[in-house]
């Protein structure tokens, strides 16, 4: 339970002397409640089930872990703000732990649009939210303690807990590790970004001249490439109702599977750590140039 009550306006003085930011942060800080209460609910609802559980890398998928999966809300020292944990596994959801997951998802998925409320009305909220929110809860915050944990990722807060949505007869999990995000660029935009780079460098100087021949029309591609993370493939038992069989599902966190019988469906192990290089063919139908046009800001032409 939290340690303070959610702050509410009562009078209509107060009602006419509170500030919007105000209320949104009271509004976050009930919502947050309301996701830890409702995880706490879900992990009671496994605990009783007594269903079977598998935890990818550990020998036993207890409530101890599962737990840890469902409340790692905090980022760890030194760790890229842009990246989250992953704690990968299955579980055998009766219909009341099934229910329950969903209801988890319904609470986290209000928490994420409070959130996308407040970063554009009022983005100074964020920081003093993340400072503010753990507190409310002391039984979290004691994790903050001596266990090289900072301070709240709220990304880890929201994301959604992967549920398939029938009966499956086998999952085969795998590392996906060509994964990647692309950005259009003017030629405008791209020379903006080489110019904030040392235009003294022989390498930048080099590459201005190269986007320099380009039409100033021409689209170009921004490549990030994403971190490595685990795919499962569903193999459901009957064809949903659009007529699948089957459905890939990126698991950060514990997959949730039906099951009336409380037990997992057939799956695979697969490797502790993800491939060092490539392990998919490039497509023939691959838009982007193999070599950068730009290295330096990972840009590339499209293919003509």
């Amino acid at each position: 339970m939290p340690c303070s009550p959610v702050p509410t306006v009562t009078a209509a003085s107060d009602a006419m002397t509170a500030t919007p930011e105000y209320q949104l942060l009271a509004r976050l800080e009930a919502a947050f409640d309301v996701v830890v209460e409702e995880s706490q609910a879900l992990i009671a609802a496994c605990r009783r089930s007594q269903a079977q559980a598998w935890a990818f890398g550990r020998e036993h998928a207890d409530a101890d872990w599962l737990q840890q999966a469902l409340l790692d809300f905090w980022y760890q020292d030194g760790q890229d703000g842009r990246s989250t944990r992953s704690h990968v596994g299955l579980i055998a959801a009766t219909p009341e732990v099934m229910a329950q997951a969903q209801q988890v998802n319904a609470t986290k998925h209000r928490l994420a649009g409070l959130l996308s409320q407040i970063r554009e009305q009022a983005p100074a909220l964020i920081p003093e939210a993340k400072a503010v929110l753990p507190f409310r809860h002391p039984e979290l915050h004691t994790h903050l303690r001596g266990s090289g944990l900072a301070r709240l990722h709220l990304k880890q807060c929201w994301r959604a807990i992967p549920v398939a949505p029938a009966p499956v007869a086998r999952v085969r999990l795998a590392w996906y590790s060509s994964g990647r995000s692309i950005k259009r660029l003017s030629v405008r935009e791209a020379e903006q970004k080489l110019l904030a780079l040392d235009t003294e460098a022989p390498h930048v100087r080099i590459q201005l001249r190269q986007l320099a021949g380009l039409p100033d029309g021409e689209p170009l591609a921004q490549v990030q490439p994403q971190a490595p993370l685990m795919r499962a493939n569903l193999f459901f038992r009957e064809p949903l109702e659009d007529g699948q069989r089957r459905r890939a599902m990126n698991v950060a966190l514990p997959l949730f599977v039906p099951a009336d019988d409380g037990r997992l469906p057939d799956h695979n192990l697969p490797p502790l750590r993800p491939p060092q290089s490539r392990t998919r063919a490039r497509r023939r139908d691959e838009r982007l140039e193999q070599e950068p046009l730009l290295p330096s800001l990972r840009v590339y032409r499209y293919r003509r």
